[in-house]
């Protein structure tokens, strides 16, 4: 069943000239543990590469850059991370422990099939839990967890007929 958006929402979205989200960055130090982590999770890796150069430069701004990405797809093919580590130039900031209310960009959120199951599994790869796991009503069991280098990530799981989105 799809859910119905609210009138004033269907007018903004005709205007859009977006046609989709392809994917949130994130830069990392160690790309093969946080590949590992992902994969744990239930992305899937579509490729590796090495972008370097010039032209790579003119886009972020950062003049002339050595990266290795990874880029990584959830089980749709809907959702996709850009997984980045940075050789040249090197990194600059460090927002990994930032609190859940600092600006800018703050986590991914995943919906699971199992929670338990799921923090089971990465808690295996040094996932560690922020709080706790609540219940939102009876529609979601969710949580905050730190995976890899300390990245906010949340996870929830759908319960119930109740179907929504956290």
């Amino acid at each position: 069943m799809e859910r119905q958006l609210p009138e004033h929402w269907r007018l903004e979205t005709e205007r859009m000239a977006i046609k989709r989200m392809d994917n949130v960055g994130i830069v990392v130090e160690d790309l093969d543990a946080t590949i590992a982590f992902f994969r744990e999770l239930g992305l899937n890796l579509e490729g590796r590469a090495t972008i370097e150069g010039e032209w790579a430069g003119r886009v972020t701004g950062l003049g002339d850059q050595h990266v290795e990405i990874a880029m990584m797809s959830t089980p749709d093919g809907h959702s996709r991370l850009e997984l980045s580590r940075f050789l040249a130039p090197t990194v600059v900031a460090d927002h990994r422990n930032a609190p859940v209310n600092a600006l800018g960009y703050l986590r991914v959120m995943f919906a699971v099939d199992d929670l338990n199951d799921t923090l089971a599994r990465l808690r295996k790869h040094g996932a560690q839990l922020v709080g706790e796991v609540v219940d939102y009503g009876s529609v979601y069991r969710l949580c905050y967890i730190r995976g890899p280098e300390g990245l906010l990530i949340g996870l929830a799981q759908e319960l119930g007929e109740g179907k929504g989105r956290p």
